[in-house]
């Protein structure tokens, strides 16, 4: 079958939950792959690509005929601030994670600085964080006035590290604040065994890891709470947009009181006449973001499973190359969410090409791939708030001291990830076996060429 036939195939029928483009799967595991022209020039040298930008499902997915009359409707209504579209997106995600409550907000951003505000965490509070996450995951505790503490990942599934979050944890110590990272969940089983312990607060950041799963419990409804994001790029995509999600009535409903200007609960957009009750913000989301939510949530279990299988394939396939290292998952994973594939890149198994080369020879060859992320804990953000006026009067001087808190928040696993990383965006697991296949085929070109192309 051949990849345009996929996607349409996929196209048409997702939102139905069929998983078309994978006919054709157990024929490539079996064996019978596409002939590759793995001996060819590489594009990188003046040699054909093995593949084109049409390879790929472009994304978002919007499908005119189907997704629009309902933005359509929602834009004509004249009703655009938080009303029954919002209300109807926030039951639908919460009954498609198991989670009680549901709360949208404008962002991702927003939705994990309102959820570690209500969750009690501010000024004198360390916040335990990964450093291999995006930079909001760590703003959103700066901004509440914690401090975050890096606690170094496993180098294997570029997790949070359980034996290293023991290790920082002190009498300051309120939330900690687990990623699951490129939509691959952590090992939230003995996160919570620690947090339990150790009588802590659990804030899921599932930013990335819609529909993923830990032992067939959603991502972000395990720990007290959990946050998501629908920014463009992730797997259910609304442009901007976030959402909170946990079992705690009391703590969904403050955290309603908060994204709406600190009204109390219940309050509708525009009625000011019962005072606020809290401090609070305006990150509301509108109703033509709800809008487009709901019709992307039609699409979402099929895109995940799809993602799933393409990943399965993908990972043993390249596991067989010398010098390509696939991330892994926690053996309790039912399963991911993919907002990207990653896998590790060692050069001295490609005769000392460098990633950067590689990079670029794996994109000449038409597969679009990244670095990823480079070291947080470093970052000159983090100074500029320990200096800050704010938190110089909140905490005692050797607490926010620059260097000491430098030699503190060291992580040599997530620097050494951040010089091999790889990623593949989830958008190029929707597509058919056959492009996994040459995905593989392309790398193994480079392999086979490293030398030639390390001397051009």
């Amino acid at each position: 079958m051949s990849s345009n036939f996929s996607r349409r195939a996929f196209i048409k029928k997702t939102s139905l939950g069929a998983a078309g483009a994978f006919i054709g799967m157990e024929a490539l595991a079996t064996g019978a792959a596409p002939a590759l022209q793995l001996s060819g020039t590489p594009a990188l040298l003046g040699g054909t690509p093995l593949m084109t930008k049409d390879n790929w499902v472009k994304w978002p997915v919007w499908i005119p005929e189907t997704d629009e009359p309902l933005v359509l409707e929602a834009l004509r209504s004249g009703v655009w601030s938080r009303a029954k579209l919002v209300a109807r997106f926030e039951e639908e995600y919460a009954r498609l994670l198991g989670a009680k409550r549901c709360l949208s907000t404008v962002n991702g951003t927003n939705a994990l600085i309102v959820a570690l505000n209500q969750l009690g965490v501010g000024a004198g509070d360390e916040v335990i964080v990964p450093p291999y996450t995006f930079v909001a995951t760590i703003q959103a505790v700066l901004v509440n006035g914690a401090i975050p503490v890096f606690a170094d990942i496993d180098p294997h599934t570029y997790q949070i590290d359980p034996v290293k979050i023991e290790e920082k944890i002190t009498p300051r110590t309120k939330l900690i604040l687990p990623v699951h990272i490129l939509g691959m969940p952590a090992d939230m089983d003995r996160i919570m065994a620690i947090a339990k312990k150790r009588n802590l607060l659990v804030l899921e950041d599932a930013c990335q890891a819609h529909l993923a799963e830990i032992g067939g419990k959603k991502a972000g409804t395990i720990g007290h709470a959990g946050c998501f994001s629908f920014q463009t790029s992730k797997n259910l995509a609304i442009g901007e947009g976030g959402a909170i999600v946990s079992d705690d009535d009391d703590l969904m409903d403050r955290c309603f009181s908060y994204h709406n200007l600190g009204f109390p609960y219940g309050v509708a957009p525009g009625a000011v006449a019962s005072g606020s009750v809290r401090i609070g913000g305006k990150t509301r989301m509108a109703e033509y973001q709800a809008a487009i939510g709901l019709v992307q949530l039609k699409r979402l279990e099929a895109q995940t499973r799809i993602r799933n299988e393409n990943a399965v394939y993908l990972r043993k396939r390249l596991g067989n190359i010398p010098g390509i290292v696939p991330h892994r998952l926690y053996d309790n994973v039912t399963q991911a969410a993919y907002l990207l594939f990653a896998f590790r890149y060692q050069q001295d198994q490609f005769k000392g090409l460098s990633r950067d080369a590689f990079i670029k020879a794996l994109s000449a060859e038409g597969v679009p791939v990244s670095s990823g992320y480079t070291p947080l804990n470093t970052q000159p953000f983090i100074r500029d708030a320990l200096e800050s006026k704010n938190f110089r009067s909140m905490y005692a001087g050797n607490l926010v001291a620059y260097k000491t808190y430098m030699a503190q928040n060291q992580c040599p696993q997530n620097e050494a990830l951040c010089k091999e990383a790889v990623w593949i965006t989830q958008n190029m697991l929707l597509g058919s076996a056959a492009d996994m296949e040459l995905i593989a085929g392309a790398i193994e070109r480079i392999y086979k060429n490293a030398d030639q192309i390390k001397k051009a």
